[in-house]
């Protein structure tokens, strides 16, 4: 299959998935989430969905629970909004590239001084 198209497929899920987190899941005591990416397998019927939450890891591991909760709403939401042959299973990761920027950064800092 093209990347170009598990690009398209990846970020329609990405956006979709968003929308249905805001939308359905109330997360009072975990604060906002976003969903800030998406990787579809080749044979579309997986998909990793990375999340992140501002906080500490208390607040990003009670954010994953939260949307493990309700993983199974979220995939019969996203079956219904998105047509595709298969709807992927999705699993959701932290995203940790925030940081990893982070500490790249104050390396990089501290070699600079």
């Amino acid at each position: 299959m093209s990347t170009l198209r598990m690009q398209r497929v990846s970020e329609l899920i990405k956006q979709e998935v968003s929308a249905i987190i805001n939308r359905d899941i109330v997360s009072e005591n975990v604060g906002m989430i976003t969903v800030t990416g998406c990787e579809v397998a080749s044979d579309l019927k997986t998909a990793r969905v990375y999340i992140s939450v501002i906080g500490d890891a208390d607040k990003q591991a009670a954010a994953l629970a939260l949307v493990g909760r309700h993983q199974g709403h979220i995939q019969r939401a996203l079956g219904r909004a998105v047509v595709l042959k298969y709807t992927p299973h999705l699993a959701f990761y932290i995203d940790e590239s925030i940081e990893r920027a982070d500490r790249i950064e104050k390396i990089l800092n501290e070699i600079e001084r």
